[in-house]
């Protein structure tokens, strides 16, 4: 790497967890990315790409709440697929110390290749490792165990109250991938946590499928 000698640097995750003799084994995987840095913190001067393996469920692209929504008693189903989403970002602003800030768009111009519905919130943010088990089929984000590191880590259901800012309001539950597909085609998902300066982003499209 053509390091010096007297040169100090570190190893660390994409989540810029740094490896150390105590943690090696349980942070370093067969297929991770690490990154070789002179410190933590330390700023990437370019956008790196980092590769995800995991098997998608034909149940994504097939089935992607089809069958909640349009069982969604003849009323139309599009708002409860709006809703999937909007929930994500209560979900990530419900602890945020200051304002919390929701916004939908509808854009219709070829900024996004095609015309896009997009939720932008300021929550928490989501490392590379959330946002890769996001796209896995069925994880539940309350029952994900082991390897999967939780995109709504930390996060406590509310109390069943009316539907408000303060509460659950997808109506059927079935997760953003499926509101997503059910919605359009392809999913962009970018991503910044609270504590890094990192930007992370996924894209999934039936395309790539």
């Amino acid at each position: 790497f053509g390091i010096a000698a007297d040169e100090n640097f570190v190893i660390t995750t994409t989540n810029r967890k740094e490896i150390t003799e105590d943690n090696f084994s349980e942070l370093v995987q067969d297929g991770i990315t690490l990154y070789l840095l002179q410190s933590v913190d330390q700023m990437l001067l370019l956008a790196t790409k980092e590769r995800i393996d995991f098997l998608p469920h034909y149940d994504t692209l097939v089935k992607s709440g089809m069958y909640e929504y349009y069982a969604s008693e003849g009323q139309n189903p599009l708002p409860f697929a709006l809703a999937e989403l909007i929930d994500n970002s209560l979900s990530a602003t419900s602890q945020n110390t200051g304002i919390r800030s929701i916004q939908i768009k509808l854009l219709f111009d070829d900024s996004q290749g095609k015309p896009a519905v997009v939720v932008i919130d300021n929550g928490r943010g989501m490392t590379s490792k959330q946002l890769n088990n996001w796209a896995v089929y069925r994880l539940s984000k309350f029952t994900r165990q082991g390897d999967f590191e939780s995109d709504h880590s930390g996060y406590v259901r509310p109390l069943p109250v009316p539907r408000s800012l303060n509460s659950d309001i997808s109506y059927f539950g079935v997760g953003g991938k499926q509101a997503v597909f059910f919605v359009g085609q392809s999913a962009r998902m970018i991503s910044k946590p609270a504590d890094s300066q990192d930007v992370h982003e996924l894209v999934l499209s039936k395309e790539d499928f």
